[in-house]
């Protein structure tokens, strides 16, 4: 087992018995659910809505070097520009590159899940760039040092006294502000670095392939503030979010935001096309998108789990799966957790340090049910053990381990031989550390059913 491994054993159980933790995710995933269980009664017919989705998706995904250059070239020709970036590191020293070339010295960024998986904000620190969140869940979770809790929102595993008493230490704000007046001082503290900051960096939502455009959705606003003001946008994309078409949107948006917080839509949809043109009034001078493929196409290679691409980044399956809802975002140690991260990060990140998260389920599908794309995730979790199993991942003692237990399981006088005392010790000795810690272990009968039918048989026909 590996470090990554054993560090996910240990939060996990930390999280699973933290009663505190398990309440305040229980209350916010259960406002969630109200909300977009009322948002998801708007769809006149949801389950074609999503089959719809999927198969867009899959399209693109057959046709992915086909989308993307028709993206680089429609947006190049309205004065942007495009760069390709491998992994994390080129993504890093690309974005530094135009900071550097334009004088930069301070970034503004709204929320991205793209610039979390290269490691942004600690990148521009070490090369003396002062780079701050303006979405109020990844500015709270900046300030105390940590990394997004959720794919959708960052600050999940805090309640609004944890947040009041954040603002307190770090503004001197009271304790008993409400969230509506912390939210207001939080925007008087960022408005000002909007104004003064040389850089802004942004995700995208999606990327559309016959306009050239990137299209953010939000709920606060900061996004268009980041792409506004400053002289220089720069977008960093994951090349998977591509859609064919403009009206490919009207599907998409409100299918994202109504499994990501129950809304028909979001409160703020932009459109960027590049930079400004010399007709319009705002808008940077110079625009960027840098297309990120940081091991992307390692899973697109796999035809049986390319699927896990189509995500939207909507968040419902984290929502839904009770294994997040009892160990918590920050236990996978990864970028993208929940049952989502758990199928793309051992392809992004390698099979040998993550196989263990496409472990950390009960399968109960429940993931696959509530995805608006349609992904069979429980299946490609599946696929993933398989692979761990087939790469050789998997310990020799382990695999030792399954190969006896299979030649016992082949042959029923096998299963026979070891009479119940015996099995017993051996499943206090294996698994009294792994399943006994907080429950009995179960007592196997000294003879199984098998042998107990026969004898009975044998009695009634004496």
């Amino acid at each position: 087992m590996t470090k990554i491994a054993e560090e996910f054993l240990v939060k996990a159980d930390e999280k699973a018995f933290d009663v505190d933790h398990r309440n305040i995710i229980n209350h916010n995933i259960g406002k969630y659910n109200v909300a977009v269980e009322r948002g998801l009664s708007r769809f006149a017919n949801l389950e074609a809505s999503k089959k719809k989705a999927h198969v867009i998706k899959w399209r693109v995904m057959e046709n992915l070097d086909k989308f993307l250059p028709e993206f680089e070239a429609n947006f190049q020709r309205r004065g942007g520009k495009v760069i390709w970036a491998n992994d994390a590191a080129e993504a890093q020293q690309e974005i530094l590159n135009i900071i550097r070339k334009n004088g930069g010295k301070s970034v503004i960024k709204s929320k991205s899940m793209t610039t979390e998986e290269i490691h942004l904000n600690e990148f521009l620190e070490q090369h003396g760039i002062d780079s701050l969140e303006s979405d109020l869940g990844e500015y709270i979770v900046q300030l105390l040092g940590q990394k997004p809790y959720h794919i959708v929102t960052p600050a999940m595993h805090l309640s609004k006294e944890d947040i009041a008493k954040l603002f307190h230490e770090k503004f001197g704000t009271p304790l008993d502000y409400t969230p509506e007046q912390l939210t207001q001082k939080a925007r008087e503290l960022l408005r000002e670095k909007y104004l003064t900051a040389d850089i802004g960096i942004t995700g995208g939502n999606f990327l559309i392939a016959d306009t050239g455009s990137i299209a953010l959705t939000e709920n606060e606003g900061n996004a268009r503030l980041t792409t506004t003001f400053p002289k220089v946008h720069i977008a960093i994309v994951g090349i998977e979010k591509v859609i064919p078409t403009m009206a490919d949107l009207d599907l998409f948006w409100p299918l994202l935001s109504s499994h990501g917080t129950g809304q028909n839509l979001t409160v703020y949809n932009t459109i960027l096309s590049g930079p400004r043109q010399t007709h319009e009034s705002d808008g940077p001078e110079q625009m960027y998108v840098i297309l990120l493929d940081n091991g992307r196409t390692n899973l697109l290679a796999q035809k049986d789990q390319r699927q896990a691409l189509y995500c939207i980044r909507c968040g419902a399956c984290l929502n839904a799966c009770p294994v997040y809802k009892n160990i918590g975002g920050h236990t996978y140690n990864t970028t993208y957790s929940g049952p989502i991260g758990s199928i793309i990060t051992p392809h992004m990140q390698g099979m040998k340090d993550f196989k263990h998260l496409s472990y950390a389920s009960s399968l109960c599908g429940k993931c696959s049910e509530v995805c608006p794309v349609k992904i069979d995730i429980h299946k490609m979790l599946l696929l993933n053990r398989r692979d761990a199993v087939e790469q050789h991942e998997n310990t020799k003692t382990e695999d030792l381990s399954w190969k006896v237990w299979n030649a016992g399981m082949a042959k029923r006088s096998r299963m026979d031989v070891f009479g119940g005392k015996i099995k017993n010790f051996f499943m206090k000795l294996l698994f009294k550390k792994m399943w006994g810690k907080y429950r009995a272990m179960p007592e196997i009968a000294e003879k199984s059913f098998s042998s107990q039918y026969q004898d009975h048989q044998k009695a009634k026909n004496k």
